[in-house]
């Protein structure tokens, strides 16, 4: 789950991570009554949306001038922000965050993140704040610092000297980095994170450090535990599709391929994403069932593949332990004829009950195409919207 700008920021200051004052906005009059109780003379008016590079699509202006923060207001409240990570259809402004200008020296990168192989918490630091941190990835590696610490021991003091050296900071800035970083550990560790990424955290004039941007995203298994994280979720911001999915317990996300996908289990269905990128193709979506899906629920799952104006066909990818190959053919012979199928549709059955399953799916008189393995079923779907 991910949260706005000024939400992270709130977070995290309560956990004593140096955040500017700043004050959310809905309307052009609360904007200019934020303004007026910070005082200038200047200001940032930043749009609130679940995307990055906001900057460069206008939607970050510097103002210095109660009248500049209203003229932002207006243009930024109710427009479409595209950016990079938007997609091309943009999200709406609906709220905007009126911040406190500061004094920059620096500008640092740092992202703190779950690191699966390991086992561990990572942080990423770079001096080169500001900027994508892939780009900076491509073009200077060697000006990124990754390091890792050990959930048996925590934070340490040979992490924090590790972070300010990687920042270029000096002796006396030491003890500030340590602990900032002790701070985000405990904040990540406490609310059950999933990423904490602070682009810029910037050297004040004065030598602090300050987080000028913060982004938070948080596990969703664990928002059980977290309801005050969970107040935090803003429903306009997710895709009505992937609330529906949700509500009925799958997990969903729409990429951005042509090739909807229904597979039960998440490592599964993530090979079978990767197998269709290896046939030249790529996906319409991920989407788990779960090990216990009945024929209602296939039902389902086809109608959010298709919500999906994009989807050209269908690869049903289905291991029957729990759930069983012929309860699973029932429910894809059923949601075909429901929906009125009008797309390639490429099943592979494996597991309880798969013969059955076959003769089901063979008996149905629908145009369904049966795969014996993953790879043949990858290769079947591909070849049925003509890529690879």
């Amino acid at each position: 789950m991910n949260i706005h700008e000024y939400q992270a920021k709130g977070v995290l200051a309560r956990f004593d991570v140096p955040v500017p004052r700043g004050h959310v906005a809905y309307t052009v009059d609360e904007a200019v009554e934020g303004a007026e109780k910070l005082g200038g003379p200047v200001w940032v008016v930043k749009a609130q949306i679940h995307a990055g590079g906001r900057g460069k699509a206008g939607g970050v202006k510097l103002v210095r001038s109660v009248a500049e923060v209203r003229e932002a207001a207006e243009g930024l409240l109710g427009s479409t922000l595209v950016t990079h990570q938007t997609g091309a259809e943009g999200q709406t402004v609906k709220r905007i965050y009126v911040e406190e200008g500061c004094d920059i020296a620096r500008e640092l990168y740092f992202s703190m993140l779950v690191d699966r192989t390991g086992g561990r918490i990572t942080v990423v630091a770079s001096t080169e704040g500001g900027m994508n941190i892939e780009e900076v990835a491509e073009a200077t590696p060697e000006k990124i610092v990754t390091f890792s610490i050990d959930p048996a021991t925590g934070v340490q003091p040979h992490h924090g000297r590790r972070l300010a050296s990687a920042f270029g900071l000096g002796a006396a800035e030491v003890r500030g980095a340590a602990g900032l970083l002790a701070n985000l550990y405990r904040a990540f560790t406490e609310l059950d994170a999933g990423l904490i990424e602070i682009n810029p955290l910037v050297v004040t004039g004065s030598g602090g450090l300050l987080a000028l941007d913060a982004k938070m995203s948080f596990d969703d298994n664990a928002l059980f535990r977290q309801p005050g994280v969970d107040e935090l979720r803003d429903e306009d911001e997710e895709t009505p599709v992937e609330r529906q999915a949700e509500a009925l317990g799958f997990s969903y996300v729409k990429l951005d391929g042509n090739i909807g996908c229904m597979v039960n289990g998440a490592g599964l269905a993530m090979a079978t994403m990767d197998i269709i990128k290896l046939q030249g193709a790529e996906p319409a979506n991920f989407l788990d069932v779960g090990g216990g899906a009945d024929k209602e629920r296939v039902i389902s799952a086809f109608k959010i593949i298709l919500s999906d104006p994009n989807v050209e066909a269908i690869l049903v990818n289905i291991f029957g332990g729990i759930m069983q190959c012929d309860v699973i053919a029932d429910g894809v012979v059923e949601a075909a004829r429901e929906v009125s199928l009008d797309v390639p549709l490429v099943v592979r059955l494996e597991g309880t009950n798969v013969e059955q399953g076959k003769r089901i799916l063979a008996r149905s008189g629908l145009p369904i195409t049966a795969a014996d393995d993953l790879g043949d079923a990858a290769a079947k779907v591909v070849a049925a919207v003509g890529e690879g």
